[in-house]
């Protein structure tokens, strides 16, 4: 625990060759199409772990158990419990459509990612899952909020603007979102060369 005045470390912001090595460490996990989706959501929509830990196949799923472009979280399933929608890329709406199609819903009310022992993951054991794909992929200095920085990330490298982002990531101070941005040597290389 950082004392008074003091910052806490920031997860590790991922490049896309780590990103790929932490996808390819849980392709080899028992639960591999699971840890796939719960990674790519907190790295593709920007999801806090606790976020993914309450998400239902309701929240995901249409009356024809199509996966929706938009997951709508209520209060009670997001930090600050402020209500926020999280919308999802192409990719990640196929990724989850992956996923759901390996465990299709018994009931539709139940998370999304439920575990052997227990209905649901809590945000602390889901954490302990994360943190654990990411160690034994090598990854020193990545954790479950790893993914939510590489999203604001790879969003301001790409020019979306902060007010977007903080939209994005159901921010509601400015400052908050541009804490998330890690400034990667190489793209302070990119932007001088802009000149």
């Amino acid at each position: 625990m950082a004392k008074q005045g003091e910052t806490m470390a920031q997860a590790k912001t991922l490049s896309d060759t780590e990103l790929q090595r932490a996808l390819d460490y849980a392709a080899t996990t028992k639960a591999a199409v699971r840890n796939r989706a719960i990674l790519l959501l907190t790295h593709w929509a920007g999801m806090r772990i606790g976020e993914v830990a309450s998400v239902r196949y309701s929240d995901v799923l249409n009356a024809d158990k199509q996966v929706l472009s938009e997951i709508h979280l209520a209060a009670n399933q997001t930090k600050g419990s402020k209500s926020r929608v999280v919308l999802l890329s192409e990719r990640m709406q196929q990724e989850l459509a992956i996923y759901i199609a390996a465990h299709p819903p018994k009931d539709m009310n139940r998370p999304l990612f439920p575990t052997q022992r227990a209905y649901g993951f809590t945000p602390n054991t889901l954490t302990h899952v994360i943190n654990g794909l990411y160690r034994q992929a090598g990854l020193n200095g990545a954790t479950s909020h790893s993914g939510r920085r590489g999203f604001l990330t790879r969003l301001s490298e790409k020019g979306v603007s902060v007010r977007v982002m903080m939209q994005l990531a159901g921010h509601s101070q400015m400052s908050t979102t541009q804490r998330y941005i890690d400034t990667r040597p190489d793209i302070l290389r990119n932007a001088v060369e802009l000149i």
